[in-house]
């Protein structure tokens, strides 16, 4: 098959126009010849650049070089005009900016504590009566008062030390720790001077009595006698004392009103009315007696609210503590400390349902088994580990706000003091303890 000859078509313009509206054309075995061609370049708003236009020029006059050369070899001359290519050397670039230096430090700012928006405070309860005041006390406390969370020292410091109380039982068949027990072992049978062991041994700021021999299922102590045991404790020792009874609402309150109608004077902290009590007489029974009580509850912050409420018709909010139950470490104490920052901030926002100083038993760390029980030679020794439990039960309610402590082993005191020194200073541990390596025991 012979192959066509070549056909010229001429470009005009009408033909370029109707190839134009297919948007895209593919022609094969073609061959254009072109005259001059001519590009236009549009400017932007902001005009040509001047280098650009000179280095484009530079390029188009190295193609029509190598096509004037090319022509040359083949037989051929320079081109009229045609100008040598060292006559037109390029206008050079402008310099590009140079890059950023790289950050070698960090933007110095300065940063603030922010401070939380706090309308409410904390009422404020005083416990024990000096000479002074109708009492015998050498000294009496005031707790409460706070206007922030607990040691929120950069907004507003606590106006008053959290108290600790030592635990004292009437009944020297109470089971104790072995690590408890050790400290107290001489004198278990004379609850005068296990309280006075308390205080001017262990340093303890009051003694929180219980009165287990009145429960009816132990001694079932006549409220005579309890009045007795209170007596000997208070020539024991001049702190302000706590009366705890035996959880038996119908005998605590018997045993509560004698104590309250023989003891007069002394602003009493009586440990505790519950909602399972008969609160109004319970409530007129402190009022009349000017002591201070303990409303108690579980971890509920409704019946917390409830319980005081109730104690609102007959006592004044300056004679209420609150204690919503405090949980071992382990057996669920976050949920304990969960419940009494609750309050406490819900006080600080303004409620006037739960604005009261708040009270821990912080015994019962020891109700934990891990505190006290034997086990693997990884936990020892036992003596210091029950003591730990104790002090981080009371250091994680501190937290939270609690004002009063009950506790039991001097050393989880003396712990606990040190702490609330601290804070209340605001001092940071010059060398504190590596406890990740340190090492305790054989």
């Amino acid at each position: 098959m012979t192959k066509p000859d070549k056909l010229t078509l001429p470009l005009s313009r009408d033909l370029l126009e109707r190839l134009a509206r297919f948007q895209e054309v593919e022609l094969q075995d073609v061959e254009m010849d072109l005259g001059e061609v001519e590009l236009d370049i549009g400017q932007s708003q902001g005009g040509a650049n001047p280098a650009l236009l000179s280095r484009m020029a530079f390029e188009f006059a190295l193609i029509r070089d190598s096509a004037s050369r090319m022509a040359q070899l083949l037989g051929g001359g320079f081109p009229a005009g045609y100008a040598p290519l060292q006559a037109m050397a390029p206008q050079a670039l402008a310099p590009q900016p140079a890059a950023p230096a790289r950050p070698t430090a960090l933007i110095p700012a300065k940063v603030t504590i922010p401070k939380g928006d706090y309308v409410g405070s904390v009422v404020e309860v005083k416990l024990g009566a000096t000479k002074a005041e109708g009492g015998t006390r050498s000294a009496s406390y005031v707790i409460g008062g706070e206007r922030a969370p607990a040691f929120y020292n950069f907004q507003s410091p606590p106006p008053h030390k959290p108290i600790i109380a030592l635990d004292v039982f009437d009944w020297p068949e109470v089971r104790l720790s072995k690590a408890v027990k050790m400290h107290f072992e001489e004198v278990l049978h004379d609850t005068g001077e296990w309280a006075r062991v308390c205080v001017e041994k262990y340093g303890a700021e009051m003694v929180n009595l219980h009165l287990l021999t009145i429960d009816p299922l132990i001694d079932n102590a006549p409220p005579s006698a309890a009045v007795k045991k209170v007596e000997e404790v208070l020539q024991a020792v001049d702190v302000p004392i706590s009366i705890g009874g035996c959880g038996d609402p119908k005998k605590d309150l018997e045993v509560f009103t004698a104590i309250s109608e023989k003891i007069e004077g002394e602003r009493l902290l009586i440990n505790s009315v519950t909602l399972d009590m008969d609160i109004e007489k319970s409530a007129r029974l402190i009022k009349d007696h000017d002591n201070c009580v303990i409303a108690f509850t579980s971890m509920d912050v409704n019946k917390a609210r409830e319980l005081n409420r109730k104690l609102y018709d007959f006592v004044p909010k300056e004679q209420i503590i609150m204690d919503t139950t405090t949980a071992a470490l382990g057996y669920g104490l976050d949920y304990a400390f969960t419940v009494m920052e609750r309050c406490r901030l819900a006080a600080l926002k303004g409620d006037p349902e739960l604005n009261h100083p708040l009270s821990s038993g912080t015994t019962n760390a020891w109700a934990a088994r891990e505190s006290w029980m034997k086990m693997g030679p990884e936990f020892s020794p036992r003596e210091l580990r029950g003591p730990i439990w104790e002090t981080i039960t009371g250091q994680t309610m501190l937290l939270a706000g609690v004002d009063y402590f009950m506790m039991m082993h001097p050393a989880a005191v003396n712990a606990l003091k040190t702490m609330i020194d601290g804070l209340m200073k605001g001092e940071r541990p010059a060398d504190p303890a590596d406890w990740v390596t340190l090492k305790v025991g054989g």
